[in-house]
């Protein structure tokens, strides 16, 4: 079982700009294979994380707007928010200790 929120425009205020946790967004298609490469590492951290950041998963292909409001060019594109402001991105596949420095710090 995956920890994660599935995040749309209809959902993105009150799950990711008033999040009283740290949460970490993954951009993500189902025809991208570096998407699915850290898919696993993606869920793993959901769950050590629960309760202290939440992670939330995009899919380009069904929210669009989305994406291009947050200039995704490339997937799989991790942004991290903190108290509804953008702290940290990277863009491209990384090993599950990269990714979770995204946020480490946070908590």
């Amino acid at each position: 079982m995956s920890g994660h929120v599935e995040i749309t425009s209809a959902n993105f205020e009150s799950e990711v700009l008033k999040s009283p946790v740290p949460v970490l967004l993954d951009f993500w298609a189902s025809w991208c294979g570096p998407c699915r490469m850290i898919a696993p590492s993606i869920d793993q951290l959901a769950q050590e994380y629960a309760g202290r950041v939440k992670v939330g998963k995009v899919n380009v292909d069904e929210e669009g707007d989305l994406a291009a409001k947050h200039g995704i060019v490339s997937i799989p594109t991790l942004v991290v928010y903190q108290q509804g402001e953008i702290v940290n991105q990277k863009t491209g596949a990384a090993p599950k200790p990269e990714i979770e420095n995204l946020f480490k710090n946070l908590v």
